[in-house]
């Protein structure tokens, strides 16, 4: 069914769940649901609108009977946790290929669907000030690398100044081509680190969004996430360009363990409160769903605060 008019603005999220229909149907079914959400704020009257949300409603409850045995649906807190991971695993392949300065149209893909992923994180809530900033910075990279290949100029690899302080809904869907295809396939072998024009992916922002001049924001210092840079396994769609005949980096050694508490135990006269026994838990589902993606820095900094949270009743 076409995607009306008025909801265009939902249309690289329906893309993205479209996309990750077999390869994570936790992803496919959370990308829905925040199009289903932000649809019937955009427009749940007019008869084609109505129409297309009612079907969209139809596919979430088929999906949620189909995943009716995964955590990730049938508990908040897990898919919280499942989308938050994957958004980072994505944002952190993308900034990890723009610090070595290899620009290509998988990278500028990762750093957008990561902000996409970012919007959809607010089903679950209120988004972190730091999501907030890794969503704004996602997005405006994408544009910024973008822009520099398609004009034939090279980007400036790394955190960089971000031009103005608009919202970051600016460099959102509303700012590309609606008739474009933003693909998720991964680029044919030849192409994987072929830094040229990005014509084609359907990447195209419309005036208003073009990064240009000197940026007066500074976002050298934004807060990336535990990890300087991509984990180990990232998405088999999303490998990086082959560095064949490259030494490679020798591997990263295990996280500091804060000794005090490998045998912590509840100091005498703390009380915990319901949420304190809420946060523990969601630590420790954040913990497991990093053990997924072999991400051991970022599952012990949680199991670390759901111990000092349990046996200090502070974080």
């Amino acid at each position: 069914m076409a995607l009306p008019a008025q909801l265009r603005p939902i249309q690289h999220h329906l893309r993205t769940a479209q996309e990750h229909e077999n390869r994570d149907p936790v992803v496919s079914y959370y990308c829905r649901l925040y199009a289903m959400q932000t649809g019937m704020k955009l427009d749940s009257k007019t008869p084609e609108c109505r129409k297309f949300l009612v079907n969209l409603m139809d596919q979430l409850e088929s999906m949620k009977k189909e995943l009716s045995d995964n955590e990730s649906i049938t508990q908040e807190v897990v898919g919280n946790a499942h989308i938050e991971n994957y958004a980072l695993k994505l944002f952190l392949y993308a900034d990890n290929e723009d610090r070595a300065g290899r620009f290509h149209k998988n990278m500028i893909k990762s750093f957008y669907s990561s902000s996409l992923l970012m919007d959809v994180l607010s089903v679950f809530g209120e988004l972190s000030e730091e999501n907030v900033q890794h969503r704004k910075y996602a997005r405006w990279k994408a544009t910024y690398i973008h822009n520099c290949l398609k004009n034939g100029e090279s980007p400036q690899p790394g955190p960089i100044a971000m031009e103005g302080d608009e919202e970051a809904d600016e460099f959102g869907a509303a700012g590309f081509s609606h008739g474009g295809s933003f693909r998720a396939d991964p680029p044919e072998p030849d192409q994987r680190s072929a830094p040229g024009p990005t014509a084609g992916i359907g990447f195209a922002p419309g005036p208003g969004s073009v990064p240009t001049g000197p940026p007066t924001t500074n976002y050298n210092n934004i807060q990336i996430p535990p990890g300087a840079h991509a984990p180990a396994n990232t998405p088999a769609e999303l490998q990086p360009p082959s560095d064949a005949g490259k030494p490679h980096p020798a591997p990263r050694s295990g996280p500091a363990v804060d000794p005090a508490l490998l045998s912590a135990q509840q100091q005498g006269g703390v009380q915990l409160t319901p949420e304190d026994f809420t946060r523990a838990q969601k630590y420790c589902k954040y913990a497991g769903s990093a053990l997924q993606y072999e991400d051991v820095s970022t599952a012990v900094q949680n199991l670390q605060k759901a111990l000092k949270l349990l046996t200090t009743g502070k974080e």
